[in-house]
C-alpha cells in the first residue's frame, strides 16, 4: 500500500521512483533558476531578456514535446514485435 503511493505516478510516465525523482528534482532547480532569472528581469530589464521563457521551452519540450507515449502507456503499437514491447515495459524503463 505505502509503496504504491511512491511508485503509481512514476510507473504512469513510465519511469522508476528513482527515474523520476532525478527527472522531477532537475525540473524543480530549473524552475527555481529559471524563477530567480524572472524576477532579476523585472527589477533590470536588460539581463536575463530571454532566459525565463528558454527555461520554460526547454521543460515543455523534455515533459511533453518529446516524451514517449508509448513508454507511458505500457504498450506498444500492435504490430511492433516482441523487443518493441518489452522495451516499452514502465518496469524496463530507467
Amino acid at each position: 500500500m505505502i509503496r504504491r503511493l511512491f511508485t503509481e505516478h512514476p510507473a504512469s510516465v513510465g519511469e522508476t521512483y528513482g527515474a523520476h525523482l532525478m527527472m522531477a528534482g532537475g525540473f524543480s532547480l530549473r524552475m527555481v533558476l529559471g524563477a530567480a532569472a524572472c524576477l532579476v528581469h523585472a527589477l533590470l530589464p536588460f539581463l536575463f531578456v530571454k532566459t525565463g521563457s528558454a527555461i520554460i521551452t526547454d521543460l515543455h519540450g523534455r515533459m511533453v514535446t518529446h516524451r514517449d507515449r508509448r513508454r507511458c502507456a505500457g504498450t506498444a503499437p500492435a504490430d511492433a514485435g516482441p523487443e518493441a514491447r518489452v522495451a516499452a515495459s514502465p518496469e524496463m524503463v530507467t
